[in-house]
């Protein structure tokens, strides 16, 4: 195969070798539950994991593993497990560092989905969340670091008031007191930042945004750095033996730091969390989203470049209160989105009109080129209200953490030409004020 070097070069094609597959241009789609294990001794040794191969869908599948050595590749990761939905990627990442009664210190400014499984959910799982104002402020951040803390987990661009998480320090505090960092860089996407290469250990995305970049296909992924020691004491359940990787006929125990080392998590996501809660990515999606990726830094770019005068157009307007779009911000932020994000800091933002909900509502009614949709990074423009949808599930506390009242609206920006798009804005705001 080719050395693959330059990250668009990887795009089209890390991961894969047409030689390995008919020498088919483009990944086949292996729409098959189950593979063909040839004899029984190469069967023992495939489901032992001393052999590397394909046997049942729900644990691996050919498509599927072009899809997460393309993602893990991009992110600079050790090994990458896709999923179902970007929920499952969050879900399974957080409750692996955590299950057995850990903490996770995390702020509020999440996508409304997140905040909802960890102030909700994940307690009925004995896993818990200390939620902090500001994660980065180091010194809040490290009052709640607790014997039962178990990781940090953020979202490099928050998801809408577009703030950055200053994620060096925040790498370097989590590993000064051995727990991991782990965030969620679904609206950067990989183009944009990489996480990894400033210190994060795990990062998670929704395949669905901007990565597939296309609105047709839900997924998700795990991405490992490979970096961060499992074994450090904190974290029982890999230093455990566990009968799956083990092979008690031989009386060979193993845990998961001992056999996978470097890939303890990634291997554990795949074993314990996807072969046994099952969350598959399809193989069709799977395509799917490797398609999308072929042209994420051409897209990604195009939208960036339209969502900031769109960002600037709309400080302009009457009715609009405040522009959040950290790409223009005059304070702290600035400085962090010319370490981390200098390409830009992604697709969406979002702005404050004055009024109340009816206006709003005539607003995102009144829009003729933005579809009302509950999504974002995709090659349509979007518009949504968070706080009654997105961030409905919410409670009024972390709404007010991520900036989210009922009038806010949240734009998500495609691929039509910017001055379309800010007609139809001029006109929309218009008429939430008639009458």
């Amino acid at each position: 195969m080719v050395v693959q070097n330059g990250f668009e070069t990887r795009l089209v094609h890390a991961g894969y070798d047409g030689r390995e597959a008919a020498d088919a241009a483009t990944p086949p789609i292996y729409a098959s539950a189950a593979f063909d294990m040839e004899s029984a001794e190469r069967g023992d040794a495939v489901a032992g994991g001393n052999v590397v191969g394909f046997s049942y869908s729900r644990v691996a599948n050919p498509t599927v593993a072009v899809l997460e050595q393309r993602l893990a590749s991009l992110e600079g990761g050790v090994g990458a497990v896709a999923v179902a939905s970007g929920m499952a990627a969050v879900s399974f990442a957080l409750l692996c560092a955590a299950e057995g009664g850990g903490r996770i210190i995390s702020p509020g400014n999440l996508y409304g989905a997140s905040v909802d499984a960890m102030s909700s959910f994940f307690p009925h799982f004995g896993v818990h969340t200390d939620f902090v104002h500001d994660i980065n402020d180091l010194h809040a951040v490290e009052s709640l670091i607790g014997d039962d803390t178990r990781a940090i987990f953020a979202e490099s661009v928050a998801n809408p008031s577009t703030d950055v998480t200053d994620i060096e320090p925040l790498a370097r505090l989590a590993h000064s007191h051995g727990i991991p960092l782990i965030i969620d860089n679904t609206v950067p996407t990989p183009y944009l930042l990489r996480p990894i290469e400033f210190g994060a250990d795990v990062v998670v995305h929704s395949t669905t945004k901007g990565i597939t970049g296309h609105g047709n296909a839900i997924g998700g992924v795990i991405i490992d750095a490979g970096r961060f020691d499992w074994a450090n004491g904190r974290f029982p359940q890999f230093t455990a033996r566990e009968q799956v990787i083990s092979d008690d006929r031989g009386n060979e125990w193993h845990s998961f730091a001992d056999r996978f080392g470097a890939e303890a998590f990634i291997r554990r996501i795949r074993i314990k969390y996807l072969r046994t809660f099952g969350a598959v990515e399809s193989p069709f999606n799977a395509y799917l989203h490797l398609v999308g990726l072929e042209t994420l830094t051409q897209r990604v770019r195009q939208e960036v470049e339209s969502a900031t005068v769109i960002a600037r157009h709309l400080r302009t307007l009457p009715h609009v209160v405040r522009v959040n779009y950290s790409g223009l911000s005059d304070d702290d932020q600035k400085n962090l989105v010319a370490k981390y994000l200098p390409e830009g800091v992604g697709t969406i933002l979002s702005f404050l009109v004055d009024g109340d909900y009816a206006n709003v509502r005539r607003i995102i009614d009144a829009t003729r080129l933005f579809t009302y949709i509950p999504n974002i990074g995709d090659a349509r423009s979007l518009i949504v209200d968070p706080a009654r949808i997105t961030h409905r599930e919410v409670p009024a506390r972390f709404r007010r953490d991520a900036g989210v009242s009922d009038n806010l609206i949240r734009l998500s920006i495609g691929l039509e030409d910017p001055v379309d798009l800010i007609a139809d804005l001029d006109q929309a705001i218009a008429a939430g004020y008639e009458g």
